[in-house]
């Protein structure tokens, strides 16, 4: 596609998008996580101009409205998929550590770090005494060895029992010391200590089997011990929280906090004109509009994250190696990024960020190249048929693409996509659905999709078992079904090697087979913006959490 061609796509599509915005079309949006689920870098936030009213410091009181085009589907971390629940989850709940913004894993209800025995094998943990939930209940031991029983359980439902399978069992030594013993060493240990405990009292009598629909709890009233408690949640409208008196780190200085939902990033600028919003992720596309608002200012990061198309493997149309890798080359992903991200990413071709320390760029590229990629299907049997769409054995080239309602990039990618893939006789049907039955339909058992446009907000640590082995497509987060005996072995092993450069090295290997088997045409790494309103301080941009210690925020003035 031509420049001047996609340049007018894009104006035809963001024309249509203030419409529907005009005439009230509902949409949501959010970005799906893994390993945390789900989203370290430079953070560049102004700070306004030198005449604004100097403060003494931090100021108790007062409320932020954040603007979010993404519904929860569930308050609890043992069984959602998505960030649009994460990022609520993250401000009711607390675990014995957490990541700060350079991604290191810090103490939180730990009093400090972890007590390893010389092999690995043994991880005691000291918790906080005086800690509560918000009912008003001590959290103790007891309820750090329930919520991480529940992953080793039989009956355990959730999609996280894989990065567990080194835990052999946890135990209380007494009211504020937790035992952790593996069955092997395992390097990624470490980085699953932030999951938020989970009430005994209130949880325990609730059969396992059943606990993931369990909606007294997951969903009309979460009780954590993080620092913002639960009031209402109204769908469709908001949900509204209220500092936590009796926090262990101290009451936040904000008096409330309250998520508005819009229906998707577009009306999210208006409220933030308005000022009936004070936070919102911006799109790279609103930068200038955002910009002329003399009330908000931005801040901006690189994620932990990368987009990306995932290819359906039950699908016969993508079983085929050499059809993959010829649908990457058939889209320009450099286009993309300078076009729909306005240049603010990074072209990605392996599933691992720039910012880890396993990133490998050694890996195979497929550059944007139409003509190698009908060559490649050409050879693989594709030819065109009487309506100039390619055809195989009787079988039409033809698919749908989806994405979530209210999420205009990945809208605009999906449309994208079809005009590129259109230029060299694939047919494409662009398509996208309100997020939770967009994740019902692409997540198991029902797996009902051809391709889809979404995100990796990725784990601390670059173990690929939960996305990418084969044990994880039943019931895990291998949803387009991808099988390779060297990843799934490498996978296996990989937490064994506490040599960080020599794990780096094995898990090289798994990122070259995936760039070269092409299961993701990857799409970038993506520059992630935050618009604030400029009155809130004590802000710091995390590259993975999006609402990150908001109990630190306050306003002045």
């Amino acid at each position: 596609m031509k420049k001047k061609s996609l340049l007018i796509l894009l104006s035809m599509i963001f024309m249509l998008s203030l419409f529907l915005v005009a005439c009230g079309g509902q949409e949501s949006s959010t970005d799906e996580q893994g390993g945390d689920t789900s989203t370290p870098a430079d953070e560049g936030t102004d700070e306004g101009t030198d005449d604004e009213p100097a403060t003494e410091g931090p100021q108790y009181g007062g409320e932020v409205v954040l603007g979010s085009s993404g519904e929860p589907v569930l308050f609890n971390a043992h069984y959602h998929q998505d960030s649009a629940s994460a990022d609520k989850t993250d401000l009711i709940f607390a675990g014995l550590m957490r990541s700060n913004e350079n991604l290191e894993m810090v103490p939180s209800i730990a009093v400090d770090e972890p007590v390893i025995s010389e092999d690995g094998m043994e991880w005691t943990y000291t918790i906080r005494e005086g800690v509560l939930f918000h009912d008003g209940e001590e959290l103790t031991a007891e309820d750090v060895v329930f919520t991480y029983e529940i992953f080793l359980h039989e009956d355990y439902t959730g999609p996280r029992a894989g990065s567990f399978t080194a835990l052999e069992k946890v135990e209380a030594i007494n009211d504020y010391e937790v035992k952790f013993t593996l069955n092997e060493p395992d390097a990624r240990f470490p980085t699953l200590m932030s999951y938020g405990i989970l009430p005994y009292h209130i949880l325990g009598d609730i059969p396992i089997a059943d606990l993931e629909d369990y909606r007294e709890f997951n969903i009309e009233k979460p009780i954590g011990a993080g620092p913002f408690e639960f009031v209402s949640w109204t769908p469709g409208q908001n949900l509204v929280l209220t500092a936590f008196e009796d926090y262990f780190e101290g009451r936040p200085y904000l008096d409330k906090v309250t998520f508005r939902f819009a229906a998707d990033s577009n009306a999210l600028v208006l409220l933030m004109q308005t000022g009936d919003i004070d936070w919102m992720v911006a799109p790279p596309t609103e930068l200038p509009t955002i910009e002329t608002f003399d009330h908000a200012k931005i801040s901006n990061t690189l994620a932990l994250r990368y987009d990306y198309i995932g290819w359906n493997l039950q699908n016969p149309l993508f079983q085929d190696v050499a059809v993959r890798q010829a649908l990457t080359h058939a889209i320009d992903r450099q286009e993309i990024v300078e076009t729909i991200m306005e240049g603010n990413a990074e072209v990605a071709h392996a599933p691992v960020s720039p910012l880890s320390w396993a990133y490998n760029d050694n890996v195979a590229k497929f550059d944007f190249d139409p003509e190698k990629a009908s060559q490649i299907l050409a050879d693989a049997g594709w030819e065109p048929g009487s309506d100039g769409i390619l055809e195989k054995d009787g079988e039409r080239f033809s698919f749908t693409i989806l994405s979530n309602d209210g999420n205009v990039v990945r809208r605009d990618i999906g449309i994208i996509v079809q005009q590129y893939l259109g230029q060299i006789g694939i047919e494409v049907r662009a398509e996208q659905m309100e997020w939770g039955a967009f994740l019902d339909k692409i997540n198991p058992p029902n797996y009902d999709f051809d391709a889809v446009v979404l995100a990796w907000g990725l784990a601390l640590d670059p173990d690929p078992s939960a996305i990418w082995h084969s044990k994880e497509i039943e019931n895990g987060l291998n949803n387009i079904s991808y099988r390779n005996d060297t990843v799934d072995e490498i996978a296996d092993n990989n937490t064994l090697i506490l040599d960080q450069d020599e794990r780096a090295a094995a898990l090289a290997e798994v990122w070259e087979i995936l760039a070269e088997e092409q299961p993701y045409t990857f799409l970038y790494y993506p520059e992630q913006f935050l618009a604030l309103n400029k009155d809130i301080e004590g802000f710091t941009h995390h590259p993975r959490s999006n609402m990150y210690r908001v109990n630190e925020w306050w306003i002045n003035e």
